[in-house]
């Protein structure tokens, strides 16, 4: 499957990174440790249907002020946008 979408496609790049995830209540806690990055921590919370998208960002800015992660410390992208604007991509 790989050798078809790249023939098909082609590839900009790969990303290598370990990743743990950690279930925190109904928020997955991703950490990640990217090849020419550096560590991130993303938060995936699980709604149930009774929840909106703004219960949602109040679960996880609750979760982050626990973890003590700062408005500043946010970024947003890909990591292999991230890579790409470092020149740090391995094809």
């Amino acid at each position: 499957m790989q050798a078809l979408l790249s023939e098909a496609l082609g590839v900009l790049g790969v990303v290598r990174k370990e990743r743990l995830l950690y279930l925190v209540g109904q928020t997955r806690v991703h950490l990640d440790r990217v090849d020419g990055l550096g560590d991130f921590m993303e938060l995936e919370v699980v709604l149930n249907e009774e929840q909106s998208l703004q219960d949602g960002e109040q679960v996880a800015r609750a979760l982050m002020e626990e973890l003590g992660v700062r408005e500043e410390d946010l970024i947003s992208g890909a990591y292999l946008d991230l890579l790409l604007a470092q020149g740090e991509l391995q094809q």
